[in-house]
């Protein structure tokens, strides 16, 4: 009855096509990419502006109903959608979607929660700007949700997560109270600074209505490259001499094993650049020529072998090649995958023995582990066994990880580096969390929810 009650008073604020509540209507914003979650929910609420949000929280305070905000829907961690318990209110921000302002002399941008990234990097690109965050569902994931699970991507090496692209946030606190702080200060030490508490809190804390992104200048020029590898100790003292001879202005450097190129040009119809053990795109955002700067590396055999691209077309075919060892690993059977973060000099020790923990927990397990090493970021991805059934498999999935984890921590990384803990990683962060950390992060919740209404179930 107070569902009941709750709902039509949303219809009331928001209009019967906003309020959706036929199974069809929803469907696609409970659906979770990966399958991991049986998602349901009474209704999808979709506001149009922040007033609409501010409402719809403080009724929902007050009838004391779960909300779950939402924007593209593309996160990996379970965290954007509701559980199955029908309890919790699903709202999408898809509504809200305006370039509400760009200023070309202050190189900043508002841009509402619901905008498409690549739509933001397309309106910062008209004024000879660049936005700098890519990653492979950029066609698809939305700023409300980039904010809130402080996401990564390719360019993170040189630019940073997007913790450190976001100036100012305009927010929904979860009394109902609407902050704007849409502040484009590169300098402000007026006491907490509160935008860092949403990004990143996976929708615990606040919903992200709006945001002043910072742009930079585009780059005079841009290059492309592959390399060959001996190993991952050869690839990290690489990219190390690189960052020393372009003065840091390697963009990515994006490493691939043998497995996901020959998957990918099986499965996808990639071309192979050539036959090596480790493969790894490179991105230069300056002058520096990448010519001059590979040549030595050959002749030294420090690296293998060596394709530039010469043209767009070349640069984005290299790209293709590195966003399809994702799609062409499905091919391979059930995958197990851990995002994980390791200090760059513990990378090539950590797939090494990672392996090998592979190996004694689920012999003749494929480790596929690939990703932004140039920021310590692996994706140390597993594929089942040719002879295991993947029930078995995956039966597996706590106990390796438990292990991965373990070793991870060991070498002084954290178990999550770019999607956030959601409620896959929600055991596993309880368990390798300090208990003063979870205690501090506990009390932040508490005191700005305390009727535990904003997206309950993740991370605590």
């Amino acid at each position: 009855m107070m569902m009941n009650e709750l709902l039509e008073k949303l219809i009331a604020l928001l209009g019967p096509a906003n309020v959706l509540t036929a199974n069809a209507d929803k469907q696609s914003y409970l659906h979770e990419w990966r399958g991991r979650v049986t998602s349901k929910s009474p209704a999808v609420l979709l506001p149009k502006n922040i007033a609409e949000v501010s409402e719809i929280i403080k009724l929902c305070a007050a009838y004391k109903i779960p909300l779950v905000p939402q924007s593209g829907n593309t996160g990996l961690v379970g965290a954007s959608v509701p559980d199955d318990t029908n309890t919790a209110l699903c709202l999408s921000l898809k509504r809200m979607n305006a370039i509400r302002s760009i200023d070309v002399n202050d190189f900043s941008m508002v841009a509402e929660a619901g905008c498409i990234l690549q739509h933001v990097q397309e309106v910062a690109d008209a004024q000879n700007r660049l936005f700098a965050m890519t990653l492979a569902s950029e066609g698809s994931a939305c700023i409300g949700g980039l904010i809130a699970t402080n996401a990564g991507g390719s360019f993170t090496l040189r630019y940073g997560n997007m913790r450190e692209q976001v100036l100012g946030i305009e927010a929904v606190l979860p009394d109902g109270t609407i902050w704007n702080g849409l502040r484009a200060l590169r300098k402000n030490n007026s006491g907490y600074d509160l935008k860092q508490l949403l990004i990143g809190s996976e929708g615990t804390l606040g919903i992200v209505t709006a945001a002043t992104l910072k742009l930079l200048p585009k780059p005079a020029r841009t290059q492309t490259a592959l390399i060959a590898l001996a190993d991952v100790n050869a690839a990290i003292d690489v990219l190390a001499q690189l960052r020393s001879t372009t003065h840091d202005t390697i963009a990515a450097f994006e490493l691939m094993p043998r497995i996901a190129v020959d998957a990918a040009q099986k499965h996808c119809a990639m071309r192979k650049p050539f036959d090596a053990n480790w493969t790894a795109l490179i991105e230069t955002h300056g002058d520096t020529g990448l010519a001059d700067i590979l040549t030595p590396l050959l002749e030294k055999d420090q690296i293998q072998n060596a394709a530039i691209a010469e043209t767009i077309a070349q640069s984005r075919d290299f790209w293709a090649l590195r966003e399809s060892i994702v799609e062409a690993q499905k091919h391979l059977g059930a995958s197990l995958k851990h995002d994980i973060s390791i200090p760059i000099s513990q990378i090539a020790r950590c797939i090494e023995q990672g392996s090998t923990l592979v190996e004694k927990l689920i012999p003749g397990a494929r480790p596929y582990p690939f990703g932004h090493v140039g920021d310590g970021n692996v994706h140390f991805n597993i594929s089942q066994p040719e002879e295991l059934d993947k029930e078995h498999f995956i039966a597996k999935r706590d106990e390796l990880a438990h292990a991965l984890h373990d070793l991870v921590l060991s070498l002084g990384g954290a178990i999550s580096a770019e999607h956030g803990i959601g409620r896959f990683k929600k055991a596993e962060f309880h368990r390798t969390i300090s208990p003063t950390e979870l205690q501090m992060m506990r009390t932040i919740k508490h005191v700005l929810d305390p009727l535990n209404i904003m997206n309950p179930g993740v991370l605590f």
